[in-house]
């Protein structure tokens, strides 16, 4: 499978900003894998117009289940797709502790983001307690079964590993441990999508120094990464990683 770079801004990022993704696309004119970036709402159009004609992607980050109506602050599927996003992250880990999403929940706005045209990213992954516990393989297969809808579009799904103890605190899994659970999602996904081809990133503390030894791993297609996607240089290390490694 074709490896995937993706990026997620979270709350980060002004016009300003934009100067890093010009110097991104200088960097990976041409890159032997698909990269996204997933910046906050209000830069998402201009990023898109400067993403126009090149091989860089662009997604949301989140959003609601309903295709319009009275909720205020929400961004839905349909306006993600006219601001020029192909992508749309659902169910981090952030999203999840932060607002009280439940799985339920994100499975709605699968399906929502997927009837607008949108590739979805579906996080998943284990509190450090739920690891601590042995509960990580569980914790994840839940999350699995639980937040797919039953009419899910595996031809427009993404995976993204993120063990919460991991995401902005410098700690990675070892690679065991991120083995194990990628071995783990393709075999669920698998038998209930009936496809070993959906792509599984690996999401919690990716930088350019760690990034060739995460790609070398069975069932790892990529990353979703966070800070380090913020700088062009940091991510354009991140995508010759996976370049070398696919």
């Amino acid at each position: 499978m074709r490896g995937l770079a993706a990026g997620n801004w979270k709350m980060n990022g002004t016009g300003e900003s934009l100067s890093e993704i010009k110097a991104l696309l200088d960097a990976a004119p041409s890159p032997e894998c698909d990269i996204l970036i997933c910046p906050p709402a209000t830069l998402l159009s201009r990023m898109a117009a400067l993403a126009e004609g090149t091989v860089l992607k662009i997604g949301g980050q989140d959003c609601h289940a309903a295709g319009s109506g009275a909720h205020t602050g929400d961004i839905s599927a349909a306006m993600l797709v006219d601001a020029g996003a192909s992508h749309v992250i659902l169910g981090h880990s952030e999203r999840r502790a932060n607002h009280g999403e439940t799985d339920a929940q994100v499975a709605e706005k699968i399906t929502a983001a997927q009837a607008a045209g949108l590739t979805t990213i579906l996080c998943v992954g284990e509190t450090e307690a739920e690891r601590d516990a042995g509960r990580a393989l569980e914790v994840i297969g839940g999350q699995i079964d639980s937040s797919l809808p039953d009419d899910v579009d595996a031809a427009r799904l993404v995976v993204a590993y993120e063990p919460v103890w991991a995401i902005g605190t410098g700690r990675t899994p070892t690679p065991d441990q991120i083995s194990e659970v990628h071995d783990a999602l393709r075999a669920r996904l698998s038998d209930r999508l009936g496809t070993g081809q959906i792509r599984l990133l690996y999401g919690g503390s990716v930088k350019p120094s760690n990034a060739a030894e995460i790609f070398a791993l069975h069932n790892v297609n990529g990353a979703l990464v966070g800070g380090a996607s913020l700088k062009a240089d940091d991510f354009a290390g991140i995508i010759a990683a996976l370049e070398a490694a696919s």
